[in-house]
C-alpha cells in the first residue's frame, strides 16, 4: 500500500511549532537538508531517541494499536529528527511514531530533517508535547515549568507558543506547589487536574495530603471534593455547635451508614431503633443536594 502524502506546510503539527522551525539555508543544494522539508525515509535503527523528551509515561496498549495502524496504513505523518555529526539522527517530535513503526516491524519512517541546535531541540520538543492531548496534567505542567525556567518565558509567551489560555498555563503551573505524594496521585491518574485544583485551595501541604487520602477512599467527584475542601476552610459551623456524646451504634448499622458515606460523599448518619428509624444525609452548600439529586437519580424520566 502507498504511503499516503505529507501535506508541505505540516498543519497537523499545531499552531506555533512551525515557528520554532526555520527553513534551514544549507549551501550545499544537494544536501538532504536542502530537500524544501519534503520527507524522506529513515533507517529506524539510525534514529536516537530525544534527550529532552518531556512525556515521561506511554500507554503500551495506544502503542501497539498505533503500531496496527502504522502496518495497515503507514506512517501518515512524518517524524522530525536532526543529523547528528556521527551520521546518526535524532528525534526531535514523533517519539510515539517512531516507536510504533519499530513495534510494527518497519525497516524506514518518513522523516523531516532540520539543522538545529541543543537549545532549539529541546524548547520544539516540549512545545510540540505540549499541543499534544495525551500529556498527563503533572507531566504538562513540568513542560511549562521547563519552558519558564530554561527559556525564560512568560506565560504568555507559552500560551501563545502552544496554542492555551494564559489561565490554563497558570494552572497547570500551579500543580507544581502540590506535595510530591500528591502529584504521583495526579500522574497515575488517581487524582484528575479538577481534583488536584480543589486541593491547591488548600494552605498547607499536610492538609493537601490527608485531603487527598480522604478523597481516594471515599471515591470523591470533583465537585464533592470542592465541597470538603470549602468544609475545611470554612468550619465556623461545625465549631458553633456543642458535640454531642455519640450513643453507641449498630456494627451492622455503622457498616451500612459507612457505605452511604463513600458513595454519596456526603454525611450520612442511620437513626435505628429496633428496626425502624431514618437516614439523615447532610450537605452544605445547594451543588451538594444537587449532586445528590442527580445520583439519587431523580432527575431520571
Amino acid at each position: 500500500m502507498n504511503t499516503p502524502s505529507i501535506e508541505p506546510k505540516r498543519r497537523a503539527l499545531g499552531k506555533g511549532l512551525d515557528s520554532l522551525l526555520p527553513r534551514a539555508q544549507t549551501p550545499a543544494a544537494s544536501s538532504p537538508e536542502s530537500e524544501g522539508g519534503r520527507p524522506r525515509e529513515i533507517a529506524v535503527d539510525q534514529i536516537d531517541r530525544n534527550p529532552f523528551q518531556t512525556r515521561t509515561h506511554v500507554d503500551e496498549e495506544q502503542l501497539q494499536e498505533l503500531a496496527a495502524s502504522i502496518t495497515a496504513n503507514g506512517v501518515v505523518q512524518p517524524i522530525l529528527v536532526r543529523p547528528l555529526a556521527n551520521g546518526r539522527f535524532q528525534l526531535i517530535a514523533g517519539e510515539r511514531r517512531w516507536r510504533a513503526s519499530q513495534l510494527a516491524g518497519k525497516a524506514t519512517v518518513p522523516a523531516i530533517l532540520r539543522q538545529v541546535s541543543d537549545e532549539q531541540a529541546m524548547e520544539i520538543t516540549i512545545v510540540e508535547n505540549l499541543q499534544r492531548a495525551d500529556l498527563n496534567p503533572m507531566e504538562q505542567a513540568r513542560a511549562f515549568e521547563r519552558l519558564s525556567r530554561e527559556f525564560h518565558m512568560t506565560q504568555e509567551q507559552m500560551a501563545q507558543r502552544t496554542g492555551k489560555d494564559r489561565a490554563t498555563v497558570a494552572n497547570f503551573l500551579r500543580l507544581l506547589k502540590l506535595p510530591s505524594t500528591v502529584q504521583t496521585r495526579v500522574e497515575s491518574s488517581v487524582l484528575s487536574f479538577g481534583h488536584a485544583r480543589a486541593l491547591l485551595a488548600l494552605e498547607h501541604g499536610e492538609e493537601m495530603e490527608k485531603a487527598a487520602q480522604r478523597i481516594v477512599s471515599l471515591s470523591l467527584s470533583v465537585r464533592q471534593t470542592e465541597s470538603y475542601v470549602q468544609g475545611i476552610l470554612n468550619p465556623e459551623r461545625k465549631e458553633k455547635r456543642e458535640p454531642k456524646p455519640e450513643p453507641p451504634v449498630d456494627p451492622n448499622v455503622r457498616d451500612a451508614q459507612e457505605q452511604l458515606q463513600r458513595a454519596l460523599g456526603l454525611k450520612v448518619t442511620i437513626e435505628d431503633r429496633g428496626g425502624r428509624g431514618k437516614v439523615i444525609i447532610e450537605y452544605a452548600r445547594l451543588e451538594d443536594f444537587d449532586t445528590l439529586l442527580e445520583q439519587l437519580g431523580s432527575g431520571k424520566k
